[in-house]
């Protein structure tokens, strides 16, 4: 499957600007900031165990992408022709993209919730949820899972963005939207809550909330990788990798 199909079948769109949510004519800067925003939403530590796997696939793919768009000659290709080069070596199966992720940031649980707070009730996130409304036309079960930072908390909030643009005519009215079954509702909640508490849980057992936060979670994975890891921190603080992860 090449990496377009791949984008279509994890994210509902097959352009890989609008997996990182940037524009075609984005600065390198730009799409920099969207992988990273991105890659905060999909992290496969930030989710619960039985979505990992998931997950892991979704946060690969979405570093193929960003890959592709953060090389000047592959883009090119991509602009001109649509298509990638599959041949790559950056594309091909094996690489540690976790790792790669953290060569570019070093993010701790504060930064993410740092965000949240500055992006919740943005422009930025009523753009978002535009964006995943038409994707995904009105399906909230899919919005809600693409929307950066939002929970079960935040669909009313995120609804009445929605119904506020359908009245308007920002939007068009889709059936799955305005049609949704209480079931289906209520379905979702109870999936959200269940997810919130397993990642709470988590949280708790790892004892999280410092600037450790993220090595914390990469060492629970798995107890072989603790040593690797361990060196490859040290590496990085020995290069001075700290970049500040709204840049």
């Amino acid at each position: 499957m090449s990496l377009p199909q791949q984008c279509e079948a994890a994210f509902g769109t097959a352009d890989l600007y609008g997996v990182l949510g940037v524009r075609r004519g984005a600065s390198a800067q730009e799409i920099r900031r969207g992988y990273h925003r991105a890659s905060l939403r999909l992290h496969p530590d930030r989710v619960p165990p039985e979505q990992k796997e998931e997950a892991t696939r979704r946060f690969q793919i979405l570093g193929k992408v960003y890959a592709v768009l953060s090389d000047e000659k592959q883009r090119e290709v991509y602009d001109e022709t649509g298509m990638v080069d599959e041949e790559a070596e950056a594309l091909q199966d094996g690489r540690d993209w976790l790792e790669y992720w953290q060569l570019l940031f070093k993010v701790t649980v504060k930064d993410i919730e740092d965000f949240q707070k500055s992006y919740k009730n943005s422009e930025e996130e009523l753009a978002d949820v535009k964006a995943a409304y038409m994707n995904f036309k009105g399906d909230m079960d899919r919005i809600m899972e693409s929307v950066m930072c939002a929970d079960y908390t935040d669909e009313p909030r995120i609804r009445e963005m929605i119904e506020q643009a359908i009245k308007s005519g920002e939007l068009p009215s889709y059936k799955a939207f305005v049609k949704e079954s209480e079931k289906k509702m209520m379905s979702r909640r109870r999936r959200a809550e269940k997810e919130a508490k397993e990642a709470k849980k988590t949280k708790d057992e790892l004892g999280l909330g410092g600037e450790s936060d993220l090595q914390a979670l990469i060492k629970s994975r798995s107890r072989d990788r603790e040593k690797e890891m361990d060196n490859f921190f040290a590496q990085l603080e020995a290069k001075g990798v700290v970049l500040s992860s709204l840049q």
